[in-house]
């Protein structure tokens, strides 16, 4: 049986591609053997190495005699992000419908540790231009900084980036690892003290219809402020109103889980397309990946910093620094990562309920924030 087939693929596999293999394997090594959002992670580990096997019918091609070849995985990235961005923006249907935002609207001061910890986006933008990354590369490069993955694959798509994949990896490797990065920048910027503070929690009356208007209002007002972020934040809050609404709870659970689950495993491997090895492996990848990193810290640190201000005005009720940090949109990971810092510092100290308020806000703030970034750097580009 002749087997010089098997000899001339592997002869086509460039150094490049190699490299690949290993990131695709340390994906799907992270989602398995450590947890790391595992139905992103470990799709988009494998839709890595089918885009890079050489000549692979997962992409288009174009062979003598076969003419070309249309692939499923690119097919699936024209139709489902390239077009219309439909992947991500679905995805917000399943991620609101998850979302309770009555400790948020029992305490709505809170809503400013949102607004404040997506000032990382900003600075990081800031950092990549002057890194020497044009205005939408830099513009999608801050966005990781939202720590909300669908977000951030639009933003980069729309602005027209030429690091999508890189920007994708950097997004759901972070929030991924948000445990183990968040308890360090917040270290580094509170006190043992700060972090004992505690906080009293009396749960208000949020009536269901309070809970109905909420993402109606979010949604009108985003819609003036920013008109970009209305696909992103109406499809938020219509995945809450089905929650809230109490006529659609079957609808409400589809969305939560199975609608979500499924959509994050097609998202994972498609946006694999963008990880093809020429595009990928280039020094640029490793500036994204550190700037990803400096983004999350910066919304951590600074939402810690805005809280201490805003404490400074407010002698009453002050609220624990930490709550601040729980301000990025990798909900509910942060709140939790806060929750587990103050019982740290105080055993009887509990802060979840307030975390998550920040938490929720920051889901709303970074999408707020996206759409901004579209409404802005859409029209420089």
């Amino acid at each position: 049986m002749d087997l010089s087939f098997l000899w001339q693929g592997l002869v086509l596999i460039t150094w490049q591609q190699a490299v690949m293999y290993v990131i695709g394997g340390l994906l799907i090594w992270l989602a398995i053997e450590k947890g790391f959002e595992p139905a992103l992670l470990m799709p988009m580990g494998f839709g890595a190495i089918l885009v890079n096997l050489p000549l692979s019918g997962a992409i288009d091609q174009f062979s003598e005699g076969a003419g070309e070849t249309q692939g499923i995985i690119q097919w699936l990235f024209e139709v489902g992000i390239d077009a219309s961005e439909a992947m991500p923006i679905l995805l917000f249907i399943g991620i609101g419908a998850m979302i309770d935002f009555g400790p948020l609207l029992a305490s709505p001061k809170l809503f400013l540790c949102g607004a404040a910890a997506q000032t990382g986006i900003f600075l990081t933008i800031l950092i990549a231009a002057l890194l020497g990354f044009d205005l939408k590369d830099a513009a999608s490069i801050g966005i990781i900084g939202a720590a909300d993955g669908p977000t951030a694959i639009l933003v980069s798509k729309v602005l027209g980036s030429n690091y999508m994949g890189a920007i994708a990896v950097a997004a759901y490797s972070y929030m991924a690892m948000v445990p183990i990065i968040q308890p360090a920048a917040v270290k580094l910027v509170t006190t043992k003290k700060d972090r004992a503070m505690r906080m009293s929690y009396e749960p208000q009356s949020v009536t269901r219809r309070m809970r109905i208007l909420f993402p109606i209002v979010v949604t009108v007002i985003a819609g003036l402020v920013a008109p970009a972020s209305v696909a992103l934040v109406g499809f938020l809050m219509f995945g809450n109103l089905i929650r809230e609404c109490g006529v659609l709870s079957a609808l409400s659970h589809t969305a939560q889980n199975d609608l979500t689950d499924l959509i994050t495993l097609l998202l994972g491997i498609t946006i694999s397309f963008s990880m093809r090895a020429d595009q990928f492996v280039q020094w640029q990848t490793l500036m994204i990946m550190g700037l990803g990193l400096v983004a999350f810290v910066l919304d951590s640190v600074v939402g810690v910093f805005f809280v201490k201000v805003l404490n400074l005005f407010t002698p009453r009720d002050k609220i624990n620094p930490m709550v601040g940090a729980a301000g990025i949109s990798a909900f509910p990971m942060s709140s939790r990562v806060i929750e587990r810092l103050g019982q740290e510092a105080d055993p009887q100290n509990h802060l979840l309920m307030h975390a998550i308020a920040a938490n929720v806000s920051g889901q709303i703030a970074s999408v707020v924030a996206g759409g901004v970034v579209l409404q802005y750097f859409t029209n420089l580009t």
